[in-house]
């Protein structure tokens, strides 16, 4: 064997105890401490799994390790989501997925990070074919399709590379050769260091292609959108997390050259989305969009709403002809949602709803949809996915809860979802973009919470409100009114050219203010804790960062306190933003809005 072979190409089980075709492990649900399995990931997309005994720390599981992968277990971390384990592991579920990162002042660009040695590659993985990670409740429709897809791969029936699109995927199939998933490896994806179309460059856990999605950070947003998908109201694909080994699978060879061929036949293993595949007549962008039914555009725009879609184009509806009752096809179309990996990002961003410009949206919302809106529960979805995906980040959660709130308001007072969809959407300002209607909320929300921090300190704060809060309640409706309706004069009436610079300037200044405006009003304020998710929190560091970018609204930095009281003022704001919308076609009124 070449001394030259990618380390990352190594699959390594360290003490792996169970072996077989397909494991539903749930043994240790419920039960955080005692002897259960994780599977570590490493930055470049190694997959190892590991079991931790009742007595294993993060320094322990670091130390074995290091036997593996050869590097000082001082220069490496464990990352649990948003956590940097430091010691206690009671919180790590069995089969959760775990990445390790080395320091970056101990990384060189010559040479691979966390490289197992060259004699790891002879360990093979002798647990099944296919893992699921997690607990999911919603995992029943999964396990039919995880167990065709493991007869068939017994069988020699070899999964089929997906050429499309810019990251890796596989159609997985049957004994018949029918397909009956579409598998996306977390290190395959778009920059991931082991892209197999000429796209990678990134570790795991880096900025990807939207700044505010992680790389390797895809997966677990897809089966996300699937558990928020209430009823199949969406009709998402039902979709789980999974530790997938197989030959197929593409593995980069010499990074740092650029190369991208893969060893053939060598077992891989990767952490991966597992999504049933839907059988289909075509996508939306090879139909007249006008031809798709109300209903299906709702209800695809309201999950989208709620998740910040960033990515929702025709491309990724999949449109599938409903037979009549005589068993022909009828001009009646279902459409299918897919590709969701870049939704609930970790700051506000700007979405793309391509729906947002088809009649349908512009069509109000129906009874059933208005009831369905009105039963979504921010908070109940936000426990549900800290439970089923213990990994996703709380600034996620955080833009979940938000969006959540915006819809619910939006549609209680009558806004259909072309208006929601605007009100979320940027513009364009000559070369630059400006914050969307929504962001505008959410920034003097935020002003509003730093505002209050340093004029009220705590205790002061909590006298006040104690003796007489309905006050400070009603002088903040109107001044944020009147604030917010200044913000949207300078939106909807643009200074002309010929104006004077000194003007123009002003604007510019007074937009300056508002997007900073939450740091200016910090200074000597510590915004810097951050919501923990258990009473073993001191055992843990939070995980680096990701740069603002073109974000104009970070959710991350602000402590449980500081998050409810935005939460109180983004509602109230709200509602300023509703009525200055639907005020002029006295709409709404209807609904108790006057």
């Amino acid at each position: 064997m070449s001394p030259n072979l990618p380390a990352q190409m190594a699959v390594a089980v360290l003490r792996s105890t169970t072996s077989g075709d397909f494991h539903d492990n749930r043994a240790s649900e419920g039960k955080p401490v005692g002897r259960r399995r994780v599977f570590i990931q490493t930055e470049t997309g190694c997959v190892l799994g590991i079991e931790l005994d009742r007595q294993d720390n993060a320094h322990t599981v670091k130390r074995r390790l290091q036997l593996a992968l050869h590097v000082p277990a001082e220069e490496s971390s464990l990352v649990f989501g948003d956590l940097v384990l430091k010691n206690d592991l009671s919180a790590i579920r069995g089969d959760s997925p775990l990445l390790l990162t080395r320091s970056s002042m101990h990384r060189s660009s010559s040479t691979p990070c966390l490289s197992p040695g060259v004699k790891d590659l002879h360990q093979s993985d002798s647990s099944g074919p296919v893992e699921m990670l997690g607990c999911s409740s919603r995992r029943a429709p999964m396990k039919q399709l995880v167990g065709d897809a493991v007869k068939a791969i017994r069988r020699g029936v070899d999964p089929v590379p997906v050429h499309s699109g810019l990251g890796g995927a596989y159609y997985f199939r049957n004994s018949s050769g029918d397909k009956v998933a579409i598998v996306k490896p977390t290190d395959e994806e778009p920059l991931a260091p082991n892209n197999p179309k000429g796209f990678a460059g990134k570790a795991l856990g880096q900025p990807g292609l939207k700044r505010s999605v992680r790389v390797g950070e895809t997966g677990f947003r897809e089966v996300a959108a699937y558990l928020l998908d209430h009823g199949s109201f969406a009709r998402v694909p039902p979709t789980a997390l999974v530790k997938i080994t197989h030959s197929v699978f593409h593995v980069n060879v010499g990074l740092s050259s650029g190369n991208t061929c893969s060893r053939k036949r060598q077992c891989i293993s990767k952490i991966a989305s597992f999504q049933q595949f839907i059988p289909h007549d075509f996508d939306a962008s090879d139909y007249g969009t006008s031809s798709f039914p109300v209903s299906a555009i709702h209800r695809i725009g309201m999950l989208d709403v709620r998740i910040l879609n960033t990515d929702r184009h025709a491309g990724n509806l999949l449109v599938r002809k409903v037979e009549t009752g005589d068993g022909r096809l009828g001009g009646w179309m279902d459409l299918i949602p897919i590709d969701h990996g870049l939704c609930l990002p970790e700051s506000m961003e700007d979405p793309y709803f391509e729906w947002v410009h088809w009649p349908q949206a512009s069509v109000p919302f129906s009874e059933d949809e208005l009831e369905y809106i009105a039963n979504l529960d921010p908070t109940r979805d936000s426990d549900m996915l800290r439970m089923e995906l213990p990994m996703i980040r709380e600034a996620c959660l955080r833009v979940l809860v938000l969006c959540t709130i915006f819809l619910k308001e939006a549609a209680r007072i009558g806004l259909c979802l072309a208006e929601i969809g605007e009100m979320m959407s940027r513009e364009l300002r000559g070369m630059e973009e400006e914050p969307s209607e929504l962001e505008v909320v959410c920034m003097e929300a935020r002003r509003l919470v730093a505002e209050r921090e340093v004029l009220c300190p705590k205790a002061e704060l909590k006298k006040e409100e104690e003796e007489d809060i309905q006050f400070h309640v009603e002088c903040k409706v109107d001044d944020q009114d009147n604030t917010y309706n200044s913000l949207r004069a300078f939106r909807k009436h643009p200074p002309k050219l010929e104006e004077s610079i000194e003007e123009d300037e002003e604007i510019t200044d007074y937009f300056t203010h508002v997007r900073e405006g939450s740091a200016a009003s910090l200074k000597g304020v510590n915004l810097t804790e951050t919501t923990k998710r258990n009473q073993t929190a001191k055992a843990y560091d939070r995980d680096e960062t990701l740069p603002f970018g073109t974000s104009f609204v970070r959710l991350a930095d602000m402590s449980e306190e500081e998050w409810g009281a935005f939460l109180e003022n983004f509602q109230v704001l709200l509602q300023s933003a509703f009525h200055d919308r639907k005020w002029p076609q006295n709409r709404g009124r209807s609904r108790g809005w006057g």
